[in-house]
């Protein structure tokens, strides 16, 4: 259950990085809902590392470099789902806000990288 707790307090903070950053972009830069989802997903990505590497599974036995290699790909992956769902949703249904498109997608991708990061990345 702690596992369960601090995967989803570390998956709560990589959502507001990326909806934050997202939002950002998109009223502070020419770049649209597409290119801004980018760069937010991956400094998500790097916040989610460091607090489930801190708090939520622990370092792994492998170096921090395997480690991070594993990380990333499990996260690109998970990324992939995340982002296809969104702009499908962005694409099909244009009054949506892309917040709520993010949402969606990262509640689809949560399990898979639930499942991921447990039995892949941070195995022991």
């Amino acid at each position: 259950m702690r596992r369960l707790i601090w995967f989803l307090l570390a998956g709560g903070t990589g959502f507001a990085v990326d909806a934050g950053l997202t939002q950002m972009l998109i009223t502070l830069t020419p770049a649209g809902p597409f290119v801004a989802r980018v760069p937010a997903i991956t400094m998500a990505m790097a916040a989610t590392w460091f607090l489930n590497r801190t708090f939520t599974f622990g370092r792994s036995s492998s170096s921090v470099l395997a480690e991070g290699f594993r990380y990333w790909a499990v996260g690109i992956t998970a990324a992939l789902v995340n982002y296809g769902i969104y702009s499908a949703l962005i694409y099909r249904l244009p009054e949506l806000q892309p917040v709520a498109a993010i949402v969606l997608a990262s509640l689809a991708a949560m399990a898979y990288s639930f499942f991921g990061y447990s039995r892949f990345v941070f195995r022991r």
